[in-house]
Order: C-alpha cells, then structure tokens, then sequence
C-alpha cells in the first residue's frame, strides 16, 4: 500500500491487490501488480491511472530489453543550432523549423520539445524566455509546443518588420547589382511575401519586373 498512501495522505479509497510471480527470459524474476481501487475523488483516481501508466511503461521497456530511450541524446545528436539573436527576424523561424524537425526525428513529446528547444537559447533570446516564464502565473499549467512556438515567433519575428521588408520586396529593382546578386536578394526578400509568388508564373514576374526596370536605369 505505499504505493498508493504517496499518493493519498488521508486514505479515502478500498483497496484490492495481488502479486503474481512469473519467469522473465531476461531477468530472474518480474512483478506484476493489479491495483483495483474505488476512490471517490476524481482527482485521486487521475493521479491513480498516471502511476499505472508509469508502471505498464517501465515494464515495457524491461521486457523490450533495453532502457528508456535518451531522447535529448538523439535530439542533440542532430546538433540543433542555438539562437540568441538575429539581425533577420526570418533568422529565426528557420532556427525555429530546424528545431522542430530534430525534436520530431527524436520523437520528442509536448513538454520535451518546450523543455529541448529552449535550452537552445542563449544570450538575449534566453533571457526573453526567462521573461516569459517568470510572468506567468504561479499556478498556470506547463508550457505548450504550440504556445512556444506562438511567443517565440510573436517576439523575435515582429509583424511591423514583417510589412516592411515585404515593402522593400515590392520596390526591389536590379539597379546596380549583378543579376547573381540580384537573385539573391530577390530570392531572400521574397520569403516575407510568400503570397506574391505563390507559383512559379507569380515568381517570374515578380522577378522579371525588377530586373527589366533596372535595365531602363
């Protein structure tokens, strides 16, 4: 009953269980427990079957032969970057893509990813994410991936920086650039205004405006 007096200090349930002992072919001996309880509060019975969860997986990963996986090993072994700042606000959504697709190929949960990406962050960044948990409120439940991600974005990616470099998309003229340069700086401003070129006829000619008004400088 230790098991379930962590649990519950004042002890308000009826409690049946056994202890089967059974032949494991990589270990001696295993334990099976069956816990039935009646418990009349809801709360009691939820932290009850998180247990049960606890212990149905550690004895999958016993009889699969091998320990709990290391997930921010395989994670990092995929050497995410880390971010601080960036002079590009787009800087950090790609910081932000990459670290998804490690915490995914990781197969990292909710609260893994939130907890992995975020100690990615260094200098300025860390201390925004440091800001963020510190006015929450005291009681407020765990950080979401998707809540991250919205926070994350909402503060590094401004959406005022957003229209202008869409601003400075529409102006762009070849001017005195080599075509190579050209495309290159048409092909990194064009990513703030991803519907103007939405097809590759939209990109043609958005891309052949600027280098044919250039010429007629």
């Amino acid at each position: 009953m230790n098991l379930l007096q962590t649990y519950y200090s004042d002890w308000d349930a009826a409690v049946e269980y056994a202890c089967e002992e059974h032949t494991h072919p990589l270990e001696d001996t295993y334990w099976k427990i069956r816990v039935c309880i009646t418990i009349k509060d809801e709360q009691k019975d939820a932290c009850l079957e998180e247990k049960e969860a606890e212990i149905v997986e550690n004895q999958q990963n016993q009889q699969g032969g091998g320990a709990p996986r290391d997930k921010r090993g395989e994670f990092l072994k995929g050497h995410p970057p880390v971010f601080s700042h960036a002079t590009d606000p787009l800087e950090a959504d790609d910081w932000l893509h990459v670290v998804e697709r490690q915490l995914n190929i990781a197969q990292c949960d909710n609260q893994q990813k939130v907890l992995y990406a975020s100690g990615q962050l260094q200098g300025e960044a860390q201390d925004w994410w440091e800001s963020f948990e510190y006015g929450r409120p005291t009681n407020a439940p765990p950080v979401t991936w998707q809540e991250f991600k919205e926070n994350f974005r909402s503060y590094h990616i401004p959406e005022g920086l957003i229209e202008l470099k869409q601003e400075e998309f529409r102006a762009l003229k070849q001017g005195c650039m080599s075509i190579a340069e050209y495309h290159d700086k048409f092909a990194q401003l064009s990513r703030y205004a991803p519907n103007e070129v939405a097809d590759d006829a939209d990109k043609q000619r958005c891309f052949l405006k600027g280098l044919y008004d250039g010429l007629q400088l």
